[in-house]
């Protein structure tokens, strides 16, 4: 009884650590996701390690890396992810991901432009016009906006992500039962024309 006791203690944590349940609310996100989808959010997907710290545990380690770096990978363009919003962390969001640390995001006419190459965005049902100006993210910083651009609270307002507000990749809707899909990660920069 101890020992089924202990592995499902230890299981629900493995569970708990890797992924979390989601309710989507508003329609920023809409055709993506609708208000009252409940979502998994891969938290593995983005989780980093400490390569300073593994090397005091593990022997004979040597780590020349002073800052972490993620097990699977960082967000990627396209993602969709939920974040802990930057003015109130109490509050979670879902937004995608749509410019990268390093890179300067401008908005024009409702087009996203990344280092001055349009991004293509098959996920949005219509354009909107809003603008930017031209914002480079720092070092750990992610440009995310909704998909119905018409009613989402995102960069525009209040600025880039910080990588340690991102909670993780939102993977499926699983309910309602009937909405059930494997979210993907879409997003392409168009190459500018020669001219």
């Amino acid at each position: 009884m101890l020992e089924a006791i202990v592995l499902a203690v230890i299981i629900f944590l493995l569970i708990h650590s890797s992924v979390r349940n989601f309710k989507v609310e508003g329609s920023s996100m809409d055709p993506t996701l609708e208000s009252g989808q409940h979502l998994i959010v891969n938290k593995l997907v983005y989780f980093q390690l400490d390569m300073d710290r593994l090397s005091r545990i593990i022997p004979f380690w040597q780590s020349t890396a002073t800052d972490a770096r993620y097990a699977i990978h960082p967000p990627e363009r396209g993602d969709v992810i939920v974040f802990h919003f930057p003015r109130d962390t109490s509050k979670d969001f879902v937004k995608r991901v749509v410019g990268l640390p390093g890179e300067e995001v401008e908005i024009r006419q409702g087009e996203v432009y990344i280092g001055g190459q349009l991004l293509q965005e098959p996920y949005l049902s219509h354009i909107d016009t809003s603008r930017t100006s031209p914002t480079t993210l720092g070092e750990k910083e992610y440009f995310v906006l909704g998909d119905n651009r018409r009613t989402s609270n995102d960069s525009r307002v209040w600025g880039p992500v910080h990588e340690s507000h991102v909670l993780g990749k939102v993977w499926l809707v699983y309910w309602p039962f009937s909405d059930a899909r494997l979210v993907s990660n879409i997003g392409e920069l168009v190459p500018p024309i020669p001219r």
